[in-house]
């Protein structure tokens, strides 16, 4: 979750009554703003209006979190042990990245992307325009094969972008969505959503394809389908997609982008039952049937998704609800999946069961299927609130789940009914080659009631979770848990910032892959203030053993960012990384220009010509 996007989701839950919505101490808005400069810190503050005019007064504060699933191996020549030489944990505005590494900027918001487009160079552009260049705060992505390209040399990669980046839009620096006009909200709207570009390496430098016709924007006034159980309520289609937070992709090679709200706070106008969900795009533009919506997912804080193939082609898609608590969900199909003819594939995702994870004291965990009039989703359940956020318990509120549109519509509350584990901020779900499964759990300062699964009350660092399912089966019900690490650093005096970390310790795991090696990627969202990055540096990028679970620093992003999004070549050659949110000048004092700061994809490959991380 990024930090404005907290800011954003809690004052629109005001703003509507709501209470779900909480801050989370370390990590959320309000902990920036403690940490900034007096006159910040006045100005954000107020009213749900005021808190977006601010935010586009000032820089971007967003962060948030892509997914994993690559069937498909690197050629077994190459030499896949990793042995870079980790970098040291540094402040300053650059990329730093090891010895015999090299890092290039490819992509950056505002940039051209439609055929035609004209790309943001200082001069402040109309809708028209906005709506065809890069969005902002790229965040989740994943590199797709193109028919008849060696895909070494070229693909397509398909970008989330959470929020907007507010200095390539408006000189006014404002922006208020109860009175601003109509083209005001276009241009707001058009920097959320996906960008879908050719990329090809060429004279040695990947680069952006110009004008391919693969290049497309699906952004916050687009229009999309919508489909499974609960379309009959939320309609035939909905206008826009927001908060973009990070991804997945499917075995018939469609991308999943990550709704990270339940409402629509840059046009409120807006039903908000329309957000909140997965959306499937074919990143090669020729499935009839996308974009659209699958309710069949349900409706929450979406993180990203992560996808489990067994010998049969039975699925499990695997998803995080970056809630303060949240929990654990996965889906599982009712169809087999098609891989020899991926357009046969259109309804996979609109039936089948989800569930959501309950994690037992012992290390056993059950999944408690979601289905309107089992585990007591029914009229008049008792839902029993944020649990964990309170010494003493809430008061229940009462939900009725009269159809199984009700239950997808109202996801959160029904896991918190069915008795799922309320977890401490889920964001990235990743499953390795091996089967195992890992989930990073970012932080939840203001938990008051530790569990086994989340075992620190007030938990300052977050950790990460690996489980297996039992048999290794997509379909089980049930699975086997341990805790893989507990982020911290053992320099803190207070216990409970501590930690377990072996190597270089880091704060806030967020973003997280496994690769088709088995190799462990983690990347963090931690609070930018002293307190943080004299411990731990900017936020960076780690490699951490499976087996021996240590902990090497690859990458450091520059002052305030968070590092998120990977993606990569199938032969691992090449690695595409986002840099969120960047505060001072960068990547212009890297580019030679005077733009502002951008959220920006960075290619990074070894010098030697051998996969990342070797």
């Amino acid at each position: 979750m990024s930090h404005i996007t907290d800011r954003f989701r809690a004052d629109s839950a005001l703003a509507l009554g709501r209470t779900e919505v909480e801050t989370v101490p370390g990590q959320m808005f309000e902990d920036v703003l403690r940490h900034a400069t007096v006159q910040r810190r006045s100005l954000l503050r107020g009213t749900f209006g005021a808190t977006i005019a601010a935010v586009f007064g000032g820089s971007m504060l967003t962060a948030c979190g892509g997914g994993d699933d690559d069937p498909v191996a690197a050629p077994a020549a190459d030499n896949f042990k990793v042995s870079f030489k980790g970098v040291t944990a540094a402040t300053g505005d650059t990329v730093v990245v090891p010895e015999g590494y090299t890092v290039d900027v490819m992509f950056s918001a505002g940039d051209a992307v439609v055929a035609g487009s004209v790309p943001f160079t200082g001069t402040f552009l109309g809708s028209a325009d906005t709506e065809k260049f890069a969005g902002g705060q790229h965040d989740g992505m994943f590199f797709y094969e193109l028919p008849g390209v060696d895909p070494s040399k070229g693909g397509l990669l398909a970008i989330n972008h959470e929020a907007p980046d507010a200095k390539i839009l408006s000189a006014a620096g404002t922006y208020n969505p109860a009175t601003a006009t109509a083209e005001e909200k276009k241009i707001v709207l058009s920097s959320v959503g996906v960008s879908v570009i050719e990329i090809e390496l060429k004279d040695g430098k990947w680069a952006v394809k110009k004008d391919s016709p693969y290049n497309k924007r699906y952004t916050g006034n687009s229009s999309y389908g919508v489909s499974g159980p609960a379309a009959p309520v939320v309609g035939a289609t909905v206008i826009g997609t927001l908060n973009n937070c990070s991804s997945g992709t499917t075995p018939w090679g469609t991308y999943l982008t990550c709704e990270e709200t339940t409402d629509n706070y840059l046009d409120p106008t807006q039903n908000a039952n329309g957000y909140g969900w997965v959306v499937e795009i074919d990143p090669q533009g020729k499935l009839a049937n996308t974009p659209v919506k699958r309710t069949a997912l349900g409706r929450f804080d979406h993180e990203n998704t992560s996808y489990m193939l067994d010998a049969q082609n039975n699925m499990a898609l695997y998803m995080g609800d970056d809630g303060t608590p949240g929990c654990i969900y996965k889906f599982v199909p009712s169809a087999k999946v098609n891989l020899a003819d991926r357009t046969a594939n259109g309804t996979v995702l609109d039936n089948g069961t989800l569930y959501a994870a309950k994690f037992n004291a012992d290390g056993t965990g059950q999944w408690i299927a979601l289905v309107q009039g089992t585990n007591n989703l029914t009229v008049g359940a008792t839902d029993p609130g944020l649990v964990p956020q309170s010494a003493t318990a809430p008061t229940p509120t009462t939900v009725d789940f009269t159809t199984q549109a009700d239950v997808l519509i109202n996801t959160k509350a029904a896991a918190r009914v069915a008795g799922a584990t309320q977890m401490d901020r889920p964001e990235w779900v990743s499953v390795g080659p091996d089967k195992k499964i890992y989930v990073t759990l970012t932080k939840n300062g203001s938990r008051k009631v530790a569990d086994a699964a989340n075992p620190r009350a007030g938990n300052p660092h977050g950790h990460i979770i690996r489980w297996s399912e039992t048999g290794d089966s997509p379909l089980a019900t049930t699975f086997t848990w341990e805790i893989f690490l507990l982020g911290g650093d053992k320099r803190f005096t207070d216990t409970t910032a501590k930690g377990n970390i072996v190597g270089d310790t880091f704060s806030s795991p967020d973003g997280l892959r496994v690769d088709p090696q088995g190799r462990l990627w983690v990347q963090t969202d931690a609070n930018t203030d002293a307190a943080i990055t004299n411990t731990f540096g900017n936020n960076a990028m780690y490699h951490v053993d499976p087996v021996t679970k240590k902990s090497t620093r690859f990458l450091v992003g520059p002052d305030g960012c968070e590092i998120t999004g990977i993606a990569y070549t199938p032969d691992l050659k090449t690695f595409f990384v986002n840099i969120q949110h960047p505060e001072k000048t960068w990547p212009s004092n890297v580019q030679g220009n005077t733009l502002p700061a951008r959220s920006s994809t960075v290619v990074i490959r070894r010098t030697d010509g051998q996969p990342v991380g070797a």
